[in-house]
């Protein structure tokens, strides 16, 4: 079965500066959903949640606005209340409602096999990520055998110039796409390790797209190497990537050249799997037209 493959075109809402939520006299309407939404996305941060004074503080508003917000929360189980360590969390409603994003991806499915291949070829965990809101976001992954694992979790953000995945689509772009995307998200320093300066970002975006895969060497998370490649689809442009990554003990620099042709290679096998066309195959068929 066909699998339909629209493009994600990237936008790019305006960023609004965050009002005084707890010297703001209204509380109704709008502004509790958003008090209400900005309460899941903190207790998001944190899988050891947060204590309702703490959870005060993290969003800006009142510990009696937060605690009132929390019980209707609490109520259509988006949080719940841990008893004993007296902590908030995100709810299974939550997850319910997340998963959708993922489900609406309908080729995570499939993605599915190729991920624990390069996961039983490489011993390392295998992820399949995609660019929401010029963010990467983990779909989901094929965790590793080994005792260490990865430190990244599905779901979690992360700035495209300062991981693999990110840094493998940002290769198919047009040098002014790159560039547009810097001004709007900056280059944030995660690491002593990222990357910072555009030149040498469009340097390593260069050698990305000579190699074919990208690495991520420590730029996101100290101890943590990730190599990534592009999977396309239907119209030879980003669908999604998928990458290894591990601890730099076991992801070695020597390992890194043939981690890149197995990521590289298993990516490719699910851009065919998928409909998709490799940018080599449409340049050959426009060729030859």
């Amino acid at each position: 079965m066909q699998v339909a493959m629209k493009r994600d075109a990237i936008r790019r809402k305006a960023i609004e500066p965050k009002s005084n939520a707890a010297n703001d006299p209204r509380d109704g309407g709008v502004q509790s959903v958003d008090r209400a939404l900005s309460i899941i996305e903190t207790l998001a941060e944190d899988d050891e949640g947060y204590r309702l004074s703490d959870l005060a503080v993290r969003t800006g508003l009142s510990t009696s606005t937060v605690h009132r917000l929390l019980a209707t929360l609490e109520k259509r189980r988006f949080v719940q209340f841990d008893r004993y360590e007296l902590k908030w969390h995100v709810g299974a409603q939550s997850f319910t409602v997340g998963a959708t994003f993922a489900r609406r991806r309908n080729f995570v499915a499939q993605a599915m096999p190729y991920l624990r291949k390069l996961r039983d070829q490489t011993r390392e965990t295998a992820n399949l990520a995609v660019v929401d809101d010029e963010s990467i976001i983990v779909l989901t992954r094929m965790e590793s055998r080994e005792i260490m694992r990865s430190l990244t979790k599905v779901g979690g953000r992360v700035a495209m110039v300062a991981s693999g995945v990110g840094k493998a689509v940002l290769a198919t772009y047009s040098d002014e796409d790159v560039n547009a995307i810097i001004r709007r998200q900056g280059m944030p320093r995660l690491t002593e390790k990222s990357i910072v300066r555009p030149g040498e970002l469009f340097r390593e975006l260069q050698t990305i797209r000579r190699r074919g895969y990208a690495v991520d060497d420590e730029e996101a998370r100290i101890g943590l190497r990730c190599v990534a490649a592009v999977v396309y689809n239907d119209c030879s442009e980003p669908l999604a990537a998928i990458s290894v990554s591990g601890m730099t003990s076991r992801v070695t620099e020597d390992r890194l050249p043939a981690l890149g042709r197995t990521v590289h290679e298993v990516a490719a096998e699910l851009t065919v799997a998928l409909r998709g066309v490799l940018p080599v195959a449409a340049e050959a068929s426009r060729s030859a037209d």
